[in-house]
């Protein structure tokens, strides 16, 4: 297949990416970009370019590194005309150093970055051999098109905008709402049956599914018809292994039921949006008794790649010093001991006591029609409460620095025409938060007490929010 777009990397410059081993400014990458949350506990060091862990997928033999690039979050500039759109630059940026640095999954989606993603991973991986890389995307149609021709233009066209004509990794999205749904969007039109067809015959080398809903739905799936599947993507972290909330499943039990059917798992979310990278000094105790220099981010994704079956740990790596740290950790991952267990175990009880909105920035909320940005203003909430900063009662000998800091960094990360006093609670967003986060009533609350702290009368309760 031509491809489109081709911008072809000189040996020079790959050979440049490929013996980089310390740290790259990531503002020199990124450009016009969004503040970001810094790690100031970061690891450091060299990057290794050869010692990446790889697991082998038992049905195709493919050979995947263990850290997987998670295409949702590529990075946003301004145009010329100061409308956004992907900063193509920094991703080829990106995607250069992960091969160079052993990464070989690449999972994107046509509704991922506004439906800008597949065509920008596109782009960035033609420039590279057709060996050197897995793509997996996405069969995205929890809103339609539900008719047969329109499934297939939809997969069709995620093999133009991706440069390909084989996809390695084809996943049905998100299935466990009902076996209803998964019938009406992939069964009863015949779209699974073709999409088994199109492995036989190749243009799929691997199919599978990821999954948010209910265990009656999972297991439903999992045994439909006797398919072997050639994989399955869920949500599996720490806190997640035995506490999930919203439309999720205890990992612990997902886990074992792909063990059982010999299904690899590919892991999403190992991070809960970022939350569990985003520890307090408090909650991070516990670990930094056993390994003081390692970040609360390492930390996850060992646990995410320690199980055997476990084929790829997905990451959303907008900044080049997260992409670096992560591939560290696999460089080889070292497994988990019993005494660490133990410590995640801790810190998960202590994170479970908190207060918070369990969103895992996923942006399946977005766009809202009404211009709110959902995930800012829950992730300024959780950030707080994380940092133990919540303004609780205006007795409390702290409270009015706490309530200063809650409002300025409240319109600071979120601009006030986007902030949940305008939420109108049409709900058009409820049904696709995965986590199942009644989102409006949230933003009313989130409000209420955002205007009491602005008139000086608050007095929470975690019955408020």
């Amino acid at each position: 297949m031509e491809n489109k777009n081709k911008k072809n990397i000189s040996r020079r410059d790959f050979l440049k990416v490929l013996g980089t081993g310390t740290v790259i400014s990531a503002a020199a990458l990124t450009g016009c970009k969004p503040v970001r949350q810094t790690n100031t506990n970061s690891a450091t060091g060299e990057v290794p370019t050869d010692k990446m862990t790889y697991r082998t997928n038992p049905h195709s033999g493919d050979k995947v590194s263990l850290l997987g690039y998670g295409c949702m979050r590529w990075p946003l500039r301004k145009n010329s005309n100061g409308d956004e759109e992907i900063d193509q630059d920094t991703v080829n940026e990106l995607v250069d150093y992960a091969i160079a640095h052993g990464v070989n999954y690449f999972d994107t989606a046509p509704v991922y970055v506004r439906g800008w993603s597949e065509a920008a991973t596109g782009i960035a991986l033609a420039r590279h051999p057709r060996e050197k890389f897995f793509i997996a995307t996405k069969a995205s149609n929890p809103r339609g098109p539900y008719d047969l021709q329109g499934c297939i233009a939809m997969y069709h066209k995620s093999m133009s905008e991706l440069q390909v004509d084989y996809i390695d990794y084809y996943l049905l999205h998100s299935v466990g709402n009902s076996i209803e749904e998964f019938h009406r969007r992939f069964v009863d039109n015949g779209f699974l049956d073709f999409l088994i067809k199109e492995r036989s015959e190749g243009r799929i080398r691997n199919l599978g599914w990821s999954f948010h809903g209910i265990a009656e739905c999972f297991d439903y799936v999992l045994a439909y018809n006797d398919i072997q599947w050639d994989f399955c993507q869920i949500q599996l972290n720490y806190q997640d292994w035995k506490n999930a909330t919203g439309r999720n499943v205890n990992a612990e039990y997902l886990y074992a039921e792909l063990v059982k059917k010999n299904v690899p798992a590919i892991i999403m979310e190992p991070l809960l949006g970022g939350r569990l990278s985003r520890l307090n000094s408090f909650t991070q105790a516990p670990l930094r008794q056993l390994r003081p220099d390692d970040t609360p981010a390492s930390w996850a994704f060992r646990y995410a790649g320690t199980p055997e079956h476990v084929l790829t740990v997905l990451s959303g790596m907008v900044y080049m010093e997260h992409l670096q740290e992560n591939i560290r950790t696999y460089s080889p991952l070292v497994p988990l001991t019993e005494p660490e267990y133990d410590a995640l175990e801790k810190v998960t009880e202590m994170m479970l006591a908190a207060d918070f909105i369990p969103c895992t920035e996923c942006q399946y909320c977005m766009p809202c029609p009404y211009g709110i940005d959902i995930p800012g203003i829950f992730t300024h909430y959780n950030r707080v409460i994380n940092e133990q900063r919540m303004p609780e009662d205006k007795t409390d000998p702290g409270y009015r620095k706490a309530r200063r800091q809650f409002l300025i960094g409240y319109d600071r990360s979120v601009p006030k025409l986007r902030q949940a006093n305008h939420c109108i609670g049409c709900g058009i967003c409820k049904p696709e938060c995965p986590q199942r986060i009644p989102i409006p009533d949230q933003m009313e609350q989130i409000d209420k007490f955002a205007e009491s702290l602005r008139l000086g009368n608050n007095n929470r309760t975690t019955e408020q929010l």
